[in-house]
């Protein structure tokens, strides 16, 4: 349901991707949401299938007790925000990080908030997924 930095950052992901060199498989990439009483399982399978995001873009959610540990382990954090003059009635403040894993399951490197180049993130991950 992240109207904002959520697409922003999977569109800039999947131009990344696209950049990566020649024969390098992009990273499985994830999506964990934190509404999930609006991300369902079966509302985030629907909103992962874009074209605009990666290919392969897995979505993953859980119960409040779940995701509180997953963003604790992650060193993330997110709150709910009551907006009761809008039409969503509330908002989730989040962390935005994109952090980059090894197959162990190992920080190799993150990104923060705002990705804004492309061909940066590209050579980032190339020199580190290698």
């Amino acid at each position: 349901y992240c109207p904002d930095i959520c697409p922003g950052t999977l569109v800039a992901i999947n131009n990344a991707y696209k950049r990566l060199p020649e024969g390098m498989e992009p990273p499985q990439t994830i999506l964990i949401s934190v509404d999930p009483g609006r991300d369902t399982p079966e509302a985030l399978a629907t909103y992962v299938d874009s074209n605009a995001f990666p290919e392969g873009l897995v979505g993953l959610t859980g119960t409040q007790e779940e995701l509180k540990a997953v963003a604790n382990e992650f060193a993330a954090g997110f709150t709910r925000v009551e907006t009761p003059d809008s039409a969503s009635d509330y908002t989730m403040d989040h962390t935005s990080l994109v952090y980059v894993m090894d197959e162990n399951w190992k920080l190799k490197t993150f990104f923060a908030e705002s990705i804004n180049n492309p061909e940066d993130m590209a050579q980032c991950l190339a020199s580190v997924l290698q």
